[in-house]
């Protein structure tokens, strides 16, 4: 069942054709069949030569995890090809319905490896902190998702792009890290960090406990996208998107077909 599901949405994928959602087909899907579907789907990727550069964190906020009946946040994992560099612009055409969301991204320094992981490890294994974008996309038909469905299409991730000045954790207070966010030169959006968590800090550390569950570490070198500080936004054709972040420096991209 499992394999069978994780070739499903890889064939969504490839096809651009998004599919029924797991949880309707079957309603007794598990979080754990989940990410064992994700797992399957990645494990097949890097055996076609992709290698894994991070990892993503979603649902960080109450609002959202009350809205897919959940009570804590989800996770899914970054691969080469889906890194793009700051100010690129970013083809659309092997996307399906694709929206944006505003970071901060944490590159690390040391692995991080268990299931009693603290913030302060995390402190500690960081080596600098930047800004991100994260272009999530859903191969389930018309975002109709559940958490289980999330979780077994990578979180919902497709691609991220990393910006911004490298900033070490010491030199700023994370958590009152101010953001605008920009659409084609206008201002619509503003929040600040502590909307991931309180801090991102204590979403990484989720992170890592959370892998550590299944056996997985956080390498050195990897980067963490720590969780949307706003609600998702649809991308459209020539839409250019840019974030500001106080003290950590602006990340941005441009989508055309």
């Amino acid at each position: 069942m499992r394999q069978q599901y994780a070739q499903q949405l890889q064939q969504a994928e490839q096809m651009k054709h998004p599919i029924v959602p797991l949880t309707v087909t079957n309603p007794s899907i598990t979080v754990e069949d989940a990410y064992a579907i994700q797992l399957l789907q990645i494990e097949k990727k890097q055996l076609d030569g992709h290698t894994i550069v991070g990892k993503k964190i979603g649902l960080t906020s109450k609002v959202m995890q009350q809205m897919f009946k959940v009570n804590e946040p989800d996770y899914g994992h970054i691969l080469s090809n889906m890194v793009e560099v700051d100010g690129a612009t970013i083809s659309l055409e092997h996307l399906i319905q694709p929206k944006l969301e505003f970071e901060i991204a944490f590159v690390l320094k040391k692995r991080l490896f268990g299931t009693t992981i603290s913030p302060q490890d995390v402190i500690d294994a960081t080596d600098y902190i930047v800004p991100a974008l994260e272009v999530i996309d859903s191969r389930i038909a018309d975002w109709n998702i559940k958490f289980e469905d999330t979780v077994a299409d990578n979180g919902s991730s497709a691609m991220a792009i990393i910006g911004g000045t490298p900033t070490k954790l010491d030199s700023v207070d994370l958590s009152h890290i101010g953001m605008n966010v920009y659409r084609n030169g206008e201002l619509f959006d503003s929040a600040a960090a502590a909307a991931v968590m309180g801090n991102p800090v204590n979403a990484v550390a989720w992170l890592a406990n959370k892998l550590g569950h299944y056996n997985i570490a956080l390498e050195a070198g990897e980067f963490v996208l720590s969780g949307a500080l706003t609600a998702a936004v649809p991308i459209e054709d020539g839409d250019t998107f840019s974030a500001s972040f106080a003290h950590l420096g602006d990340v941005s991209a441009t989508f055309k077909y």
